[in-house]
């Protein structure tokens, strides 16, 4: 009876034992994992410019405010000597603000881009513009003038005659103005409102 109760005793010290050693192990595992995968955090400040390309034409003339928009990084962004953003790196957003075209001034529109998209498929929200240097506005110039008006411009006197020359200035009147388009393959350049903070990068 004694050997039973010692060999049960010895099973259940032993189980206990084997269990910790399991954690033990487990938890050496999923360090050295974290350590292998290089988790580390960076902060891309507000201001960076990143260059990037249309994957679609996107014109005022038929798209509206809230329509989709894609592009994809057309190089590497490198932190020091860390690649953060690979080339190709998919980038979503669409069409915050849209202005027709008006006598005197071309149609214009803003572009918002708030998700990015790894290689891997993790999203990592931002907040971005194409950018002008309009506001980040697309558009929205001067159109030329409806017409010019030739004035003389009398430059000298000879032998008590005054000289002239006619000259064309523009007119009081604009141009309607036109539409502005981007082309499918533009290449174009987001500038970040806000820092992104990569908690995840993706390993070659």
């Amino acid at each position: 009876m004694y050997l039973l109760l010692l060999y049960k005793h010895y099973n259940s010290v032993m189980k206990y034992i084997i269990t910790l050693l399991l954690l033990i192990t487990n938890c050496f595992c999923l360090a050295g994992e974290v350590n292998l995968r290089d988790y580390n955090e960076f902060d891309i400040t507000a201001g960076a410019h990143i260059p990037v390309m249309s994957l679609q034409e996107i014109s005022t003339a038929y798209c509206e405010e809230g329509d989709e928009v894609q592009f994809i990084t057309t190089s590497d962004i490198f932190l020091f000597d860390k690649k953060i953003i690979p080339e190709g790196t998919k980038l979503k957003g669409y069409i915050d603000k849209k202005n027709e075209p008006i006598i005197g001034t071309n149609a214009a529109m803003r572009i918002f881009v708030n998700k990015m998209y790894l290689s891997d498929g993790y999203e990592i929200p931002i907040k971005s513009y194409i950018y002008t240097s309009n506001n980040n506005l697309i558009g929205g110039e001067l159109t030329p003038p409806k017409k010019y008006v030739k004035i003389p411009h009398y430059q000298r006197w000879v032998m008590f005659r005054a000289f002239s020359v006619t000259q064309c200035v523009p007119g009081a009147q604009r141009r309607m103005g036109e539409h502005v388009t981007i082309s499918s393959g533009a290449n174009l350049i987001l500038v970040l409102v806000e820092p992104i903070h990569m908690t995840h990068i993706v390993i070659n």
